[in-house]
């Protein structure tokens, strides 16, 4: 019998992340290194943890997660929505716990891009009136 994969993707940012839930012990690896190395800081961690933690699900699933493109800070909320999409296909019943925690949303926020005749987004040139 085959042991049953559940895939999810999603994205923040520049980032994007694919998570695949097995049934385990709770380990979780990302880009084939631990979990704890690869996300330095508590924030991030509790990031990626929070579906998982909020469903009561940290010791019933390996986590597998491959991700790419921008930082780490965006890598952890793609990763973050990957689970929680995961989850949902594992339980549908899952569906107003995740919400509730908004996990299910997708951060639309990205980087504003630069326009010419300006030297940033936002930012003008310097403006002499004499």
């Amino acid at each position: 019998m085959a042991e049953t994969e559940y895939a999810a993707t999603g994205r923040r940012k520049t980032s994007t992340a694919r998570a695949r839930l097995k049934a385990g012990e709770g380990h979780i690896t990302v880009n084939d290194r631990m979990f704890e190395d690869y996300f330095p800081t508590v924030s991030m961690r509790n990031a990626v943890l929070a579906p998982l933690q909020s469903t009561g699900n940290t010791t019933k699933f390996n986590v597998s997660i491959h991700t790419m493109g921008g930082g780490l800070c965006g890598q952890a909320g793609a990763s973050r929505l990957a689970i929680a999409r995961a989850l949902l296909l594992v339980d549908s019943n899952l569906r107003p716990t995740l919400k509730d925690g908004n996990h299910l949303r997708r951060d639309a926020r990205a980087r504003e891009r630069k326009k010419y005749g300006q030297p940033g987004a936002r930012k003008r040139y310097q403006f002499s009136k004499r």
